[in-house]
């Protein structure tokens, strides 16, 4: 087994890990907005699972950077490094990612406006994980 290979697997895993506790914060605070509305015989917006599932696109980065990992000639320890910590970055983001969109949940169930607002600033916080992505690329 090459220890670059780890560095791969560490760039999907915690990218992923990051996804899916993103997804999970945006996801309670979407099914809160529409117990709200429910409750206030409210309609209750289809367009919050836009904000619950922003924070999965990490995982495909994740996937994509493991990819380049796996077939990079550089330096194992390089590899192995970039993987760890740009896997680390990646699900970060994807955490702030879902908190960011837990807080458009709220303010878009509770008023029915803002979306083009909200889904703009979820997007920069994708930017660091795009980033990532693109940096790493450029060394590894």
């Amino acid at each position: 087994m090459n220890i670059a290979m780890i560095g791969a697997a560490c760039a999907l895993g915690f990218s992923a890990i990051g996804s899916g506790i993103g997804a999970g914060i945006s996801s309670m605070a979407a099914i809160g907005a529409w117990k709200r509305n429910y409750l206030a015989n409210k309609p209750a917006s289809f367009l919050l699972v836009a904000f619950a599932g922003a924070p999965l696109t990490q995982t495909i980065y994740g996937f994509i950077l493991m990819g380049r990992l796996l077939s990079s000639s550089k330096d194992i320890l390089l590899i192995l490094a970039a993987g760890i910590i740009s896997g680390i970055a990646i699900g970060m983001s994807a955490i702030a990612q879902g908190q960011a969109a837990a807080s458009a949940c709220d303010a878009f169930g509770e008023t029915g406006k803002g979306f083009a607002n909200y889904i703009t600033v979820i997007g920069l916080t994708e930017t660091v994980a795009l980033f990532t992505l693109a940096f790493t690329f450029s060394v590894a």
